[in-house]
This record gives structure tokens, C-alpha cells and sequence, in this order.
């Protein structure tokens, strides 16, 4: 009786798995923003660029078509911000970058320039697991 309890359990479990949808991958990147706001720690950086990307075409099914470069200042419907950025660490560098659509009420895209200084939050157990910017906080100067 007790194994075959224990069969249904796991057979529901596998199936609500199996049959969930994929998490929204913007809610996934708030609750890691949240998270590094939360414990991280401070050190400063520099930015590196500024990316724009325009929203894929309609009906393009793949990302290796070419892409034609949205005007300044303006970002299509579904286009990305990215802004990369570097820090040190323990005399290790780190180079990458965040995507900080939606976000755009807490930073001014016309003051940010390359090679300007920037604090950087990453988690001190995953140095590599860095933000400028979250919903509460922010690293731009």
C-alpha cells in the first residue's frame, strides 16, 4: 500500500514537472537582480559598451540573421539594453554584461559613456554573478 502511494506521488511529481510551463525569463533575471541587491557586495568597475539590439523580425525563426541596428536612442518593441561592464575581484577580472531592459526609469542611457566608473554588486559566493543595476538599487554614477 505504502508503495504504490509513494508511486502516485512520484508519478505526480514528474508529470506537474513535465507539464509546467517555462519560467518567464524576465521574472528569472529580476530574481536574480533581487538576490545580488540583497547580498552582495560592493567594488568598483567601469563600462565597457552599450548595446542596443532591435526586435528579431517577424516571423524570423532563427538569431543568425543579420540584424539591422536600431537609431539612437530608441529601442523596437521586444529590443534589448545591454550594458557591459568590467570588475576585479582577489586580482581576478570579470568582463560581461546586463540586460537592463525595463529598467530604464533608473539609469539616463545619454549620460552613460565607456570607460566610465560604475559601482559593480556581485555575490560573494559566485563573484561572476554581478549587477549595476536592480529595481532598488543602483551602481551608475
Amino acid at each position: 500500500m505504502t508503495a504504490g502511494v509513494a508511486a502516485v506521488v512520484a508519478a505526480a511529481v514528474v508529470a506537474s514537472r513535465w507539464m509546467r510551463r517555462p519560467d518567464d525569463p524576465d521574472e528569472t533575471e529580476r530574481r536574480r537582480r533581487s538576490y545580488v541587491s540583497q547580498v552582495g557586495r560592493i567594488v568598483e568597475g567601469h563600462i565597457i559598451e552599450l548595446v542596443e539590439t532591435a526586435a528579431p523580425a517577424a516571423g524570423a525563426g532563427s538569431r543568425s540573421g543579420a540584424e539591422s541596428p536600431p537609431k539612437a536612442g530608441t529601442v523596437a518593441a521586444n529590443g534589448r539594453r545591454l550594458v557591459c561592464y568590467s570588475y576585479s575581484i582577489s586580482g581576478v577580472s570579470y568582463e560581461t554584461a546586463q540586460d537592463v531592459t525595463g529598467l530604464e526609469a533608473r539609469v539616463s542611457f545619454d549620460r552613460l559613456v565607456a570607460g566610465q566608473p560604475a559601482s559593480v554588486k556581485y555575490d560573494p559566493s559566485n563573484p561572476m554573478n554581478s549587477i549595476l543595476l536592480a529595481d532598488d538599487w543602483s551602481g551608475l554614477h
